[in-house]
């Protein structure tokens, strides 16, 4: 039996794949998260083989909880699940060690066979994510100066400028120094060809990467 553990802030939307998990015979819910903390914990206590988790989050979002969990439990599998098209988020979170990427309008049976092939230890990649993957690899140039071009960390800050959050409040949040994020804040830049916040947040609200 594969345990499942859904975090999602939406009651409804752990409904809704609580009863999908509910129809099949080899996979069953074992724990529910409503924030990041809540899925940390999950995670820490061995309360699930595969965890479905929301990138957009109160309290901690998805990336952040993403990485943390990769940090303290790299062998849990990890499911991305979001209400962004996958050229938002799904080359950067794969990046950060997510087992797979999953649109929140995907079908049933997309659902349940990556819980399974993530289960095997295996990845799991949509076509579409397998299309955005390749464009990657081999025509770097249409996507030169992107958000995928970023590391894990810088694009957690990149996320978090995008929103408006302060060097300060972002160092505080990522238990990290101000030079440190400063230092990230440049390369953001640098890598992306901007010059300010404003346009940080221009860009991710241009490319819908912000609720």
């Amino acid at each position: 039996m594969i345990r499942v553990a859904i975090c999602d802030d939406h009651a409804i939307v752990r409904r809704g794949l609580r009863q999908i998990m509910n129809e099949e015979s080899d996979i069953e819910v074992s724990a529910e998260a409503a924030n990041g903390r809540e899925a940390l914990d999950i995670a820490r206590k061995d309360q699930c083989d595969v965890m479905l988790l929301d990138i957009s989050m109160p309290d901690q979002n998805g990336i952040d909880t993403l990485r943390t969990i990769k940090q303290g439990q790299p062998r849990l599998p990890v499911l991305m699940l979001s209400g962004y098209a996958a050229k938002q988020y799904a080359v950067n979170v794969l990046k950060m060690g997510a087992d797979g990427y999953l649109d929140k309008d995907c079908e049933t049976e997309e659902i349940t066979k990556a819980i399974r092939i993530v289960a095997e230890g295996r990845r799991y990649v949509s076509p579409i994510v397998g299309d955005i993957l390749a464009k990657k690899c081999f025509c770097q140039d249409t996507i030169k100066g992107s958000h995928t071009e970023l590391s894990d960390r810088e694009f957690q800050v990149f996320l978090r400028l995008a929103k408006g959050e302060l060097v300060s409040e972002i160092a505080e949040n990522l238990f990290l120094s101000v030079k440190t994020i400063s230092t990230y804040r440049t390369r953001v830049l640098e890598k992306m060809g901007l010059h300010s916040n404003s346009e940080i947040t221009y860009y991710a609200m241009k490319n819908g990467m912000l609720e």
